[in-house]
């Protein structure tokens, strides 16, 4: 599907974990990096509980996803990482996470932000669902408006009016994109996060294409990421 992006704009994905935009939508990612699109990494929590490792320390392990993920990030050739280092698994729908994303909405500018849906059903990840509803409640209409938190203005920082939302792993999936020449750089860039999926190997890229093949064959493509889209427009 042709994407309205230039090279010009923005993207911002939202992540809550260091590794989550790799598992989700790293072809699409890989592909607009390719293309010499900007794309800013905002990571919101530090990823300190995610192992079942009892002898690695959550301290050791936040440090060394920041590190896997600076590596994505060369990987990918994105823009910029942004690491909010909240605590892992403790995400709320709340006035101080909400900010801090505001904050980055406006700073950077994006006119597309990419982050979770935040309607998955029963078993999910809370921190997930949390992020994705905090950033769609940021984009609109806080990041918008001049009187939501009008300490930015005092800062220089100026509102700004996100025009799309694409949101990955979607209930209702509405839009995708051929990431049949990306799968590579996805995959290096998966793989960059070896505390959390291991070292890349032969084994683990046939999984990884089977699950892009499968939703490849619904768009008539070889390999394909899906979204739902959600067109906000300029003014």
């Amino acid at each position: 599907m042709t994407e309205n992006i230039t090279e010009q704009d923005i993207i911002m994905v939202v992540t809550p974990h260091p590794d989550d935009s790799e598992s989700s939508s790293g072809g699409t990612i890989s592909k607009w990096c390719a293309q010499g699109k900007k794309v800013i990494l905002v990571v919101c929590t530090n990823g300190d509980k995610g192992t079942s490792d009892r002898s690695v320390k959550p301290e050791d392990l936040a440090a060394t996803r920041e590190v896997e993920t600076l590596n994505a990030a060369k990987a990918y050739g994105l823009s910029d990482v942004v690491f909010l280092r909240l605590p892992d698994q403790q995400l709320e729908d709340n006035d101080e996470f909400r900010e801090k994303l505001v904050r980055q909405i406006r700073i950077h500018k994006p006119r597309l932000l990419l982050t979770h849906d935040p309607n998955k059903p029963y078993i999910r990840h809370r921190d997930h669902s949390m992020t994705g509803r905090v950033a769609l409640d940021a984009v609109f209409p806080y990041a918008r408006d001049h009187v939501a938190y009008p300490e930015h203005l005092e800062e220089g920082i100026e509102p700004h009016k996100v025009e799309e939302v694409w949101l990955f792993r979607p209930e209702e999936p509405n839009h995708f994109v051929d990431v049949t020449d990306y799968f590579d750089t996805r995959q290096n860039a998966l793989h960059s996060h070896v505390s959390q999926v291991g070292e890349r190997s032969a084994e683990r890229d046939e999984r990884s294409r089977n699950r892009l093949v499968e939703t490849g064959k619904k768009y008539g493509v070889e390999l394909a990421e899906q979204f739902h889209r959600i067109t906000l427009g300029r003014k």
